[in-house]
């Protein structure tokens, strides 16, 4: 089936957009301030398996899930056809013994295999373990990647292509697990492929071993990106996933009056694509086209094909994502037509988003619709499976987080200068996998999750107005003037401020007497402000040349002379020549990175910038 075949969007007038938010709050004598919404889940599903059942019930012959053949046509799975291929699929792994104690383990890429194994083994209680393909495919010691193989001790593994993770196999030693395969076949050892757990006759098995699963029952381990050390598995349960998505269909009512279709990148490893983003689509009885791009120059073009074949109905991505959208959307009115075609809102979360990116997509959507299309965000973690706050109600900015969904409420605790967010609710993890010391230091004497991130209130009168995002409590620092910089707020402005020659920022003056910031430069933008050099100019070029330098010179002295203080100014800055390290920790597989392990591991550049006489590839500002 074809993008073109799926339902034509409900009338605007007929369709609600956002439930009401009713929030109150509580000012505790120990300063704290506790957060919630008064409206309750009455009715959370046992499994996630309940709602694909409802689903092949309902609408069988409803696309699922969609992804590109190497041929170009979508292949798309309906929901009678799901059902049917994770019953067969889950007596496979009935057959094999295996059980809550051997988890399956997954190194893939999204695609409709992956996503069937994952509902099969949830479906009879075996958990999964969906790990960062980058631990496996640009690790240069698949250091991180033992370590989850370790800890998880997996009765099976799957991978998409045995092709990528030959080497990663070996690594860990894993020619004593059964290793099923979309792809491929290793050398010295039998594999398994996918397609013969397919032809496997269902049982009564199933069914009891899918009656048995139940809201406590662990369905994923899901791991940390291992910033500050080896990844921490987050036990996630059924309750919390299926808790997630109920208080999302109450708070954005606009999800059951027009079941969501989305084109969708972010991998399945993470909360947000894997927890937030599938199980959505699958509470609501959706459509999810894998896009096989990402935001990074070599594949994006791959996301704009895809985007340029099917409108979605709720669009959720990342800031980088949406920079990279931007730069074609605004060129090609062809694209904006069919972007927009039944988009019903836009969504962002994981980092911060620059105002100019928000007015620049206001402004398409405002030409092309005649309206703007809501924008909008929420604020979760791995350990909340995501989702605690979501906006749901129209806001003007980016920053605002939202209020606590039903059923969740937070409290914020004093900490030095900032709020830090604290959780309870039914979307609330256990613990971490085999690490009762983490799960101790998690939560606070009263049961609440400490998260480590901050928020303030939109308007202190009224709770209800939102939260705004308020950086790590961990990550601002003092000058050697005691002037807190607050980390959060300024590394937007300071990529904002360089562009186009910032991809990323790090910023600096921990004990200091000023500002500084390591730069990760955009490539292709420089590249746009060296039109005299040649197209394959290597990178030491390119940050040497007095038009990359001069652009960053010229847009930090606008942003210095904008601001007003010693916490927002910018002295000098730095641009790396090496990318970051996942082996170090220094970036996420989303591309994200881990301020904390940047400065240690560069810390002799750090010393760089600081030096009384800096050297030449210094950048002064002022």
């Amino acid at each position: 089936m074809t993008a073109t075949a799926l339902a034509q969007p409900v009338p605007e007038t007929a369709r609600p957009l956002f439930a009401t938010p009713e929030i109150v709050h509580e000012k505790r004598p120990d300063g704290s301030i506790v957060v919630r919404s008064t409206r309750e889940l009455t009715q959370i599903p046992a499994s996630v398996g309940v709602l694909l059942e409802r689903w092949a019930a309902q609408a069988p012959d409803r696309p699922f899930l969609a992804e590109r053949t190497p041929e170009g046509p979508w292949r798309t799975v309906t929901y009678g056809e799901a059902a049917r291929a994770v019953n067969a699929i889950a007596q496979s792994l009935l057959d094999r013994k295996l059980s809550a104690a051997t988890p399956a383990m997954i190194l893939s890429e999204n695609g409709i295999d992956h996503g069937l194994f994952v509902l099969a083994a949830m479906h009879v209680g075996v958990p999964v373990a969906p790990v960062s393909t980058a631990y496996a495919r640009l690790s240069q010691d698949f250091g991180k990647l033992k370590y989850i193989n370790g800890l998880l001790e997996p009765g099976i593994i799957y991978v998409d292509e045995t092709d990528r993770y030959a080497a990663a196999l070996a690594a860990i030693g894993a020619d004593r697990i059964e290793v099923v395969a979309s792809r491929g076949s290793l050398a010295g050892r039998s594999v398994t492929s996918f397609s013969s757990l397919l032809d496997v006759r269902p049982s009564s098995q199933v069914e009891a071993a899918f009656r048995a699963v139940g809201p406590d029952t662990v369905a994923k381990i899901l791991f940390t990106s291992g910033s500050t050390g080896m990844p921490k598995g987050v036990i996630n349960t059924q309750r919390m996933m299926c808790a997630n998505q109920e208080s999302a269909a109450i708070a954005w009512a606009f999800l059951e009056a027009h079941p969501p279709v989305l084109v969708d990148w972010l991998p399945w490893n993470h909360t947000f694509g894997g927890n937030h983003n599938f199980n959505m689509v699958l509470r609501n009885g959706g459509t999810m086209y894998i896009d096989e791009g990402k935001p990074v120059p070599a594949l994006f073009g791959k996301s704009v094909a895809n985007l340029r074949d099917v409108s979605p109905t709720f669009y959720l991505n990342v800031p980088k994502a949406y920079a990279a959208l931007l730069d074609v959307l605004e060129t090609d009115e062809v694209l904006q037509r069919k972007f927009f075609a039944r988009l019903d809102m836009l969504f962002y979360a994981a980092a911060a988003l620059p105002h100019s990116l928000w007015e620049r997509l206001e402004r398409i959507s405002e030409r092309v619709t005649g309206r703007r299309v809501p924008f909008i965000s929420s604020w979760g973690l791995t350990e909340t499976a995501p989702a605690v706050t979501m906006v749901h109600f129209p806001i003007a900015r980016a920053g605002n987080i939202g209020v606590p969904g039903p059923g969740m409420q937070v409290r914020l605790v004093p900490d030095n200068d900032k709020l830090e967010l604290r959780v309870k609710g039914p979307n609330v993890t256990p613990g971490y996998f085999k690490a009762p010391e983490h799960t101790a230091k998690a939560f606070d004497e009263e049961g609440w999750l400490r998260t480590g991130d901050a928020a303030r209130f939109a308007d202190p009168a009224n709770p209800s107005a939102g939260l705004m995002f308020d950086g790590r409590t961990a990550e601002n620092f003092k000058l050697m003037s005691g002037t807190w910089v607050n980390v959060g707020m300024l590394r937007p402005a300071v990529i904002a401020a360089g562009a186009p020659v910032i991809e990323d920022a790090v910023i600096t003056g921990h004990d200091r007497d000023e500002i500084c910031a390591l730069i990760f430069p955009n490539v292709q933008g420089m590249r746009g402000l060296c039109p005299h050099l040649a197209a394959d100019a290597p990178l030491a070029t390119l940050i040497a040349d007095p038009a990359v330098r001069q652009a960053l010179v010229e847009g930090f002295k606008r942003h210095n002379a904008s601001t007003h203080g010693s916490s927002m100014h910018i002295s000098r800055c730095l641009i790396m020549t090496e990318p970051p390290s996942i082996d170090a920790s220094e970036i996420t597989d989303k591309g994200y990175l881990n301020q904390r392990a940047v400065l240690a591991k560069r810390a002799s550049l750090v010393e760089k910038l600081y030096a009384s006489g800096p050297e030449p590839e210094v950048i002064v500002i002022a």
